[in-house]
């Protein structure tokens, strides 16, 4: 048994990885496969959460989700599937933190305090209102993300939700700078006329 798995080839591709954990439930496994990931869930963590510590924490706990996650659930496209899973956690960390505004004492309260509670309650439902709205978009975003070539779609995704440079999506997608800039503004364009739909 120990010579199998021994002689088991390491895995290369985030689907060997999700495979090869969902066989022997290796958390070291897992763990490799979080790390090629974790800039990306924590870019998308700061990006919704806009605090370095919150988002070091929401990276964790994605992490002890995805133990269970993805032994549930058949991920065929890791890496989108992955950049949703972290959205969605921050903005129900979002929602969670607007669903408990700081208590207002209403014995003895003066009608400024009344006040203040009643807009502090209008801010929460805006806010919720605006964090729908970013939620609609963001789908929308993703499902025509989906729509545009690979080299687009590349770009795009390595450049805004990864945050490389120009420099660096060059060298990592093999393109020269001309081509990803111009893939990126092609991308850029064809994005907003699908979601403009």
């Amino acid at each position: 048994m120990f010579l199998k798995r021994f002689r088991r080839p390491k895995p290369t591709t985030d689907a060997e990885y999700i495979s090869a954990y969902r066989a022997t439930g290796d958390l070291a496994v897992l763990g490799e496969l979080y790390e090629r990931h974790m800039e990306l869930v924590y870019a998308v963590c700061y990006n919704y959460l806009r605090d370095e510590d919150e988002a070091k924490d929401a990276v964790m706990h994605l992490f002890e989700q995805l133990v269970t996650d993805l032994r549930k659930h058949d991920v065929q496209q890791f890496q989108p599937w992955l950049h949703s899973v972290a959205r969605n956690h921050c903005l129900m960390l979002l929602r969670k933190s607007q669903t408990h505004p700081k208590a207002v004492q209403i014995t003895g309260a003066t009608d400024n305090d009344t006040e203040d509670y009643r807009m502090a309650s209008l801010s929460t439902d805006e806010t919720d209102n605006q964090l729908l709205d970013l939620e609609e978009d963001l789908s929308r975003m993703e499902t025509c993300l989906q729509t545009l070539p690979y080299e687009q779609r590349t770009c795009l995704t390595l450049f805004y939700l990864d945050q490389k440079s120009y420099v660096d999506v060059a060298e990592l997608t093999g393109y020269d700078l001309k081509q990803v800039k111009s893939y990126l503004q092609n991308g850029r364009r064809m994005l907003k006329i699908c979601m403009s739909k």
